[in-house]
């Protein structure tokens, strides 16, 4: 059976820059290929719901991006409104300086509200993991799953390093089964993406869907 490889791929497009026609775009292109989502910044995710309405595409955004320092009350008022909205999926960035003062009480928490927030829709936590040791990107994962998580996330791909397979490994390792494993950031190419798939990804953020999808045609 071939493996339909455009259902694990977000498409995606953060950029501070990206105008409306670019999310236009992004939105036929993940109707052409039958993407999972598109995944775009809050301000875009009405625009994109509309354009994606007649289709199985879902609408993912972003919250607390891409730094996590923002307070819970923020997070948990930019996933309702992200939600009215039409959101269908929620990527959330930890606070990662609590984590790394070991306040983990208070890391759970504020992912917590967020999924409280989201009223059962799909909410992936991003760890940032290029600015984690190993420690405490299990600690993370172990805290998002206590949360309810539905996926893990590795990266932003707004920091110093994006997804690798020893962090998707390390991740599928510590949350089991039962929850997933998003890979994200530097994922440019169907090699890339086999890579993460093989080591416990089950979903794959990147900018580069078209083309890793068109190499495999």
């Amino acid at each position: 059976m071939t493996t339909n490889y455009a259902s694990y791929i977000d498409h995606t497009l953060l950029s501070p820059d990206a105008t409306k026609e670019q999310i236009g775009k992004l939105c036929q292109e993940a109707r052409k290929y039958g993407f999972a989502s598109v995944c775009v910044n809050p301000y875009w995710v009405k625009y994109c719901k509309n354009l994606l309405q007649d289709t199985c595409v879902k609408v993912c955004t972003v919250i607390g991006f891409p730094l996590g320092a923002s307070t819970t009350e923020t997070k948990v008022f930019e996933t309702k409104q992200a939600i009215e909205q039409g959101a269908d999926e929620i990527d959330m960035v930890i606070n990662i300086g609590l984590l790394k003062t070991r306040d983990y009480e208070r890391v759970k928490e504020d992912i917590q509200h967020v999924i409280d927030a989201a009223g059962g829709k799909i909410v992936k936590v991003i760890i940032e993991t290029c600015l984690l040791t190993d420690e405490e990107k299990v600690r993370a994962c172990q805290l998002a799953v206590d949360a309810g998580a539905a996926f893990v996330k590795t990266s932003t791909g707004f920091s110093k390093k994006g997804a690798t397979v020893e962090d998707v490994a390390l991740m599928r390792k510590t949350v089991g089964q039962h929850v997933g494993v998003k890979a994200s950031g530097g994922i440019r190419s169907f090699s890339d993406m086999k890579k993460m798939l093989e080591a416990g990804a089950n979903r794959i953020g990147t900018s580069s869907g078209v083309r890793i999808i068109e190499e495999t045609l």
